[in-house]
């Protein structure tokens, strides 16, 4: 690992900052607090997390293909 320099931030991948969103948004549908998920059983965890991984890739998908027609939209003006 290498040091970073003062005041120079990290290069964070803006679909990553989502995807955590949506799982976030995923677990507290659900009644759960995404930090007391190590309280869970390891399977009952597991199943959840999996669940929520599922839910996120969809909105990743449609947010694309939003992204995607909007961009055709506008190439076509």
């Amino acid at each position: 690992m290498t040091a970073q320099e003062p005041g120079v931030r990290r290069l964070e991948d803006p679909e990553s900052l989502l995807e955590g969103a949506f799982i976030e948004e995923f677990l507290r549908a659900r009644g759960h607090d995404p930090g007391r998920l190590h309280a869970l059983p390891e399977d009952e965890k597991m199943h959840l997390l999996q669940a929520a991984s599922v839910y996120a890739a969809g909105k990743l998908a449609e947010v694309e293909a939003r992204a995607h027609f909007v961009r055709e939209i506008h190439s076509e003006e």
